[in-house]
């Protein structure tokens, strides 16, 4: 059996356009778990990354507005609270659709941290976005009541952004191991806690959000992966995206992507993290490849019909 690190995009859990409430949120995930469900029917061995850049940021604003009543939770508590009820949501539907396919299988959350180095460079440079989007007015006052940093995000407004580091090490990938022949594991959500180690074992949380498809890549070389699957909105990867002469891509060898981000055909936060994220794990394991898919065309694409896949050669 095929091993598969599957990380779920945003859309995998919020849709465009609906109400940001927990009750929509799992009645996407309802969905989302269906072809995850046939996914492990069909014999893969499974593990599930997930994404929180909407679900921290609503935990944070509702923390931060109730200052008055209750004391605000910190960045990475708030990290932790969102893989909570992430993962109570993805095991509760992922639990029902395995069911009705007569697969009783165990599905469980991993609150995962992940350790990060102090001294990397995302600390000087928040590049993350997080939470709602606000008008320039909203943004500049909360740059100074809060000390945010706000950035413009393609068009659709201004966000916060934080520091998003590399992760190194992730703290219960041994218990993740151990779980993996008896469970469905969803872990690293929202890229993991973020910690810092200290001299004396110590774990510290910091204000960061890590990008959850590089911690997804960690994740599938530690758990010997023969598949990264990393699940986005848009069925293939495409070079000159959105002009007339737009190209879809079946394959990409490892020296063709590298090419292709020299050239900044990726957008930075948005397909550039899937494409490395990919180059990152084929050059790790040669023999093994990774793929770049919508939702609904993941099947298709764990069986060569649809999707991107990324190769050493």
């Amino acid at each position: 059996m095929e091993r598969v690190v599957i990380a779920l995009g945003g859309n995998a859990l919020q849709a465009k356009g609906s109400e940001p409430t927990a009750e929509e949120q799992l009645r996407i995930v309802r969905k989302t778990c269906e072809h995850i469900a046939d996914i492990s029917s069909r014999g893969y061995e499974i593990a599930i990354v997930h994404g929180n850049g909407p679900q921290i940021g609503r935990i944070l604003l509702a923390s931060e507005t109730a200052k008055e009543v209750t004391p605000p939770m910190p960045f990475d508590v708030c990290g932790a609270m969102s893989q909570g009820y992430i993962g109570y949501h993805i095991q509760q539907a992922l639990k029902y659709a395995l069911s009705v396919r007569n697969r009783n299988y165990p599905v469980l959350t991993v609150v995962t941290q992940m350790v990060v180095d102090e001294d990397d460079p995302a600390f000087a440079n928040p590049t993350k976005p997080i939470g709602a989007f606000y008008n320039r007015e909203d943004a500049s006052r909360l740059e100074e009541e809060r000390g945010y940093v706000m950035r413009e995000d393609a068009g659709r407004g201004f966000r916060r952004v934080v520091p998003s580091p590399i992760p190194r090490r992730i703290v219960e990938i041994d218990a993740i191991r151990n779980l993996w022949d008896t469970s469905i594991v969803i872990s690293c959500g929202g890229g993991g806690i973020p910690v810092i180690e200290r001299m004396d074992g110590t774990l510290e949380g910091v204000d960061a959000v890590i990008d959850k498809d590089f911690a997804a890549e960690l994740l599938a070389e530690q758990v010997d992966a023969d598949i990264l699957m990393i699940l986005t909105e848009v069925e293939r990867v495409a070079i000159r995206w959105g002009r007339p002469d737009q190209e879809d891509l079946d394959h990409m060898s490892l020296k063709e992507a590298a090419a292709y981000v020299k050239e900044g055909q990726f957008a930075q936060g948005s397909m550039l993290p899937k494409v490395e994220a990919a180059m990152k794990f084929v050059r790790a394991y040669p023999n093994k490849r990774a793929v770049i898919t919508s939702l609904d065309r993941a099947m298709d694409a764990l069986e060569g019909k649809a999707g991107t896949v990324i190769t050493f050669q």
